[in-house]
C-alpha cells in the first residue's frame, strides 16, 4: 500500500528535495507560531470569561480574523491559506481549516504538504478515518518519515498491526534516535493496546533510550503498570519523569492516580493542584478534585 524506497542513497537523494519543500511549509508554521505567541494576551483575557453559558457566540481572537482579512483580500495566496489553517486549527474551527485545505487540493492535489496539513488538522478533530485517509495520500507521494510515522500511530491506536510495519520500515532508514526513538514509541503503544505488556515496556525503554525526555513514553510505560494495578511500579515510573520534566502537567495528574488508587487521598489532592498550576485546562484534573471533595 506504502511505496517505500529500497535503497538509503535514494532516499536520501529524495529527502532532501522534500526537506527543501518542507522548510518553505513549515515556514509558515512558524509564521502562525509567532502569530499565536503575539497574541497570547488575547488569548488569557479570553479564557479569563466565565464560561458558564455554553450557548454564548463564540469569540474568535484577533489574530485569526486579521489572517482571514487577508486571505480575503489575496485569496490566490496558498502560505496566506496555510497560516489561516493553522490559525483556525488553534482554535478548535476544524471544519472551516478543512474546508480550506479543500479549496487549495483542489487546485494542487498532489501536494504532499496539503494532504500531511489536512492529517493533522482531521487527527485534532478527532476524525481519525480522515486523518487516516490524509495520510496515506500524502505518503503515497512522498513516503516522508513524518507522516508514515503519523499513519502508524493512528494504526497504532487501532490496534492494526501495520503500525508496526511502517515503524520497523522508518527504522530502517537509519535517520538517527529521533525517528528510531518516535518508532520505538509508537510500536510500544500498538503492542500497550494489543496486551502485550512486556514488548510494550521494553519499546518504550528503547524510546528513552534514544530520547530520554520523551515524556509521553514514560507516561505509557508508567500506564502499563498502571493498568495492571502495579501502583507501586508505575509511581516510580511517574515520579522519575516528574525530574525529568518538572513542568509536564501530566506526570503529576498520574502520581496523583497513584496516590489515589492507594488510599493516599491528601497526597493524591496536593499532586492533582500541581497538576492543575500547571495544566488550568484539564477538565480530568478538576474532575479527580471533585471526586475527592477538594474543589
Amino acid at each position: 500500500m506504502y511505496r517505500c524506497y529500497n535503497k538509503l542513497s535514494t532516499f536520501a537523494h529524495d529527502y532532501y528535495f522534500c526537506t527543501m519543500w518542507l522548510n518553505r511549509f513549515y515556514y509558515v508554521a512558524f509564521i502562525t507560531a509567532i502569530i499565536l505567541l503575539a497574541s497570547c494576551k488575547d488569548e488569557k483575557d479570553k479564557q479569563s470569561v466565565s464560561t458558564e453559558d455554553k450557548n454564548a457566540p463564540k469569540t474568535i481572537p484577533p489574530y485569526v480574523t486579521e489572517i482571514q482579512k487577508k486571505v480575503s483580500q489575496y485569496p490566490d495566496s496558498a502560505s496566506l491559506r496555510l497560516q489561516y489553517v493553522y490559525a483556525l486549527d488553534s482554535i478548535a474551527e476544524f471544519s472551516t481549516a478543512i474546508t480550506q485545505l479543500d479549496t487549495l487540493l483542489k487546485k494542487d492535489s498532489t501536494n504532499y504538504g496539503l494532504w500531511y496539513a489536512k492529517g493533522q488538522v482531521a487527527e485534532d478533530a478527532k476524525d481519525t478515518t480522515s486523518a487516516i485517509e490524509s495520510y496515506i495520500r500524502a505518503t503515497r507521494i512522498y513516503p516522508s518519515p513524518d507522516a508514515q510515522l503519523a499513519l502508524a500511530n493512528l494504526y497504532a491506536e487501532q490496534k492494526n498491526n501495520k503500525a508496526l510495519l511502517i515503524c520497523g520500515r522508518v527504522k530502517e532508514l537509519g535517520l538517527g534516535r529521533e525517528y528510531d526513538a518516535n518508532s520505538s514509541f509508537i510500536a510500544g503503544v500498538y503492542y500497550a493496546r494489543t496486551g502485550n505488556k512486556e514488548q510494550a515496556i521494553k519499546l518504550f525503554d528503547d524510546c528513552i533510550a534514544n530520547d530520554y525526555t520523551h515524556m509521553p513514553a514514560y507516561i505509557e510505560k508508567g500506564m502499563v503498570y498502571f493498568d495492571n494495578k502495579q501502583y507501586d511500579e508505575a509511581l516510580k515510573v511517574f515520579q522519575f519523569a516528574s525530574t525529568v520534566n518538572t513542568l509536564y502537567a501530566d506526570c503529576y495528574y498520574y502520581i496523583a492516580r497513584c496516590y489515589e488508587m492507594t488510599g493516599k487521598k491528601d497526597s493524591a489532592i496536593m499532586k492533582f493542584q500541581q497538576a492543575l498550576r500547571l495544566d488550568k485546562n484539564s477538565e480530568e484534573t478538576r474532575a479527580a478534585l471533585k471526586r475527592l471533595g477538594a474543589e
